[in-house]
């Protein structure tokens, strides 16, 4: 499975889990998908590119670090002060609505804007 593939995949998860206001750790996200939580970060960043490119709220916001409960050092669709903030966006956002992009959205997203480092 490609990368934009799995961000497909991972995209529906993430979708789901706003539409019932609920955060995500790693490590739930991981088994979830049946991928290492190491791993997770280059597969959320089409998603977060697309997010950035189209303009709509930082969905991979929703995937945080179980000690922190801060997403990881790759997350930069908002500024720390945003958080909050931004997760009620995300929250109040019809994800289900707008459908899952497809796996050439997702690198036409990263090759536009890459956004983790």
């Amino acid at each position: 499975m490609t990368r934009s593939e799995r961000a497909c995949q991972i995209w529906s998860v993430l979708a789901w889990a706003a539409r019932n206001r609920q955060i995500l750790t790693y490590s739930q996200l991981s088994r979830l998908i049946g991928v290492p939580a190491a791993g997770l970060g280059q597969l959320l960043e089409p998603i977060q590119s697309y997010c950035l490119v189209s303009e709509l709220p930082p969905l991979t916001i929703l995937v945080v670090q179980q000690d922190s409960g801060l997403p990881g050092a790759g997350f930069t669709g908002a500024l720390a002060a945003e958080l909050a903030s931004k997760q009620m966006d995300v929250f109040a956002y019809d994800w289900l609505g707008h459908g899952n992009p497809q796996p050439d959205k997702f690198e036409a997203a990263v090759n536009a804007r890459p956004s983790n480092g």
